[in-house]
Parts: structure tokens; sequence; C-alpha cells
């Protein structure tokens, strides 16, 4: 009586079949959103152009009064423009993309392949974060070049400032972009965007606009996070307020997104 011995398969080097490691879904997803976003024409205007724009126009065209409170102009401009390039890129830009995304059905998709939901919003958070280091680069170059003196010691505070701003406007821009329609989201977000620059109080620190609005303003999160920037790169410190603010929007636009955002 004779026996056979077990023998495994012949090893090919054939690649094992399978979704790749959740880091690497991510990774990968990340890296589609950022190309998404850097090569669309529209989104480069408002992420990239439109910061620059304000950032050498107002520093140029001394028409535009501020109150600089003895700042430089360019030192107490780019604080607050860099403060628009995470407004335009967590939530205009963001809420585009996501609602068109799911008016197409690609949300619906993404979320059932090995990426799943969690990955998917990973992925579109971590694209964001790379567009705006890139909007960082520009502006931080353009910034130096016309002459601006930012407080070291408040560099990595405004990198969190950035942070918390990136947290509050990405929970907008889902919320929005996951309960209207696609077109709804295109007018509302790019009119949410002009209506924060001129009165949210990120450009001009909220106590300096007028009346009651002043209030209004800062709490706003565009009027938080402007004030957490200046803070930051003109004074190296960052005011409490601010801070709670945005962790405040944070908390209650997390919520609301998670309660109503549908994917379909």
């Amino acid at each position: 009586m004779s026996s056979h011995a077990a023998t495994a398969p012949p090893d090919t080097g054939a690649p094992h079949a399978g979704p790749a490691p959740t880091r690497r879904r991510i990774a990968a997803q990340a890296a589609f959103e950022t190309r998404a976003i850097l090569r669309n024409g529209e989104q480069i205007l408002v992420t990239v152009l439109l910061p620059l724009f304000l950032l050498v126009g107002l520093d140029r065209v001394h028409a535009v009064e501020l109150d600089t409170s003895g700042a430089t102009r360019i030192d107490f401009l780019t604080p607050g423009v860099l403060a628009v390039a995470v407004m335009s890129t967590a939530l205009t830009s963001q809420a585009i993309a996501t609602a068109f995304d799911r008016r197409n059905g690609v949300l619906r998709l993404m979320a059932t392949t090995p990426l799943g939901r969690g990955g998917l919003l990973a992925g579109k958070v971590l694209g964001v974060l790379a567009v705006e280091v890139v909007q960082a680069v520009v502006l931080v170059v353009a910034a130096l070049v016309l002459g601006w003196h930012p407080d070291a010691a408040g560099i990595p505070l405004a990198v969190v400032s950035a942070l918390l701003g990136t947290a509050a406007f990405t929970a907008l821009a889902l919320l929005v972009a996951g309960t209207l329609r696609a077109e709804g989201v295109l007018a509302l977000a790019n009119l949410l965007l002009v209506v924060l620059i001129v009165a949210g109080g990120v450009l001009v620190p909220p106590a300096h606009l007028a009346g009651g609005w002043s209030h209004v303003a800062a709490l706003l999160p565009s009027g938080a996070l402007g004030d957490a920037m200046r803070g930051a790169l003109l004074d190296g410190s960052v005011p409490v307020g601010p801070v709670l603010v945005l962790l405040a929007w944070t908390v209650v636009l997390g919520w609301a997104t998670r309660r109503w955002f549908r994917w379909q």
C-alpha cells in the first residue's frame, strides 16, 4: 500500500488576489482626490489663484484701507489669506466634488468596494490636506517675496489652527454635499465662500466689523479661523476663544453630517 504526500501548489510568482491593505487603499484614494482637484481648472482658480490674487492685490492696492494695528500690510494680510485658502479647499472644492460624485453614483459605488465609507471619507480628508500643503507653499513663497515676516514661534500653532479649520469646513462641506442637489451645492458653496470672505471676519478681524455683526462674525468658523491664524503668525499665540469656536463647529457639523448625510 503506497501513500502520496500532499504537496502545495507551485508558486507561479503571480500576486495573490484580494484587496490591498487599508492604508494603501486610503492612500490611493487620497492621491486620486488630490489629482482631481489640481487637474481641474475651475478648482485651481478657487483654491490657488483666488487666495494668491487676494494676497498680492490687497497688499499692492492701497485704495483699500486696512487697520493693521501697527503691523505691516503683508504681515497683517497673510494669515487671513492662508485661512481663505483653507476655506476654499475644505469647503468649496470638497462640497462641489462630493456633491457631483454623489449625483453620479460614485459615492454609492465606492462605498460598496473594499475601500468602504470610512476609507472614502478618509481619502477625501487627506486629499484636502494635500491640496492645502500645495496652497501653503505657493502663498508662503509669494508672501515672503512681498516682505512677510511671520512670528516663527507661532508657525506650529498656525498649522494646528489650519487643521482645526479644515475639520470644521470639511464637515460643513460634507453636510451640504450630502443633503442638497449638486446644482444647489455648486451655487451655495461658491456663495458661502464669497460671503465669508467679505463679511465673515477672515480677512478683516471680526472686531473691526461694524456694529453687532462683529459679535456674529466672531462666532462663525471663518472669523474664528482668521483670528486663530492672525494670533499665531502675528503674536505667536492663539486665543482660546477661536479654538473653542472651531471645535464647537466641528462637533456640531460632524454630528449633523453623520445624521443626515445621504450617499445617493
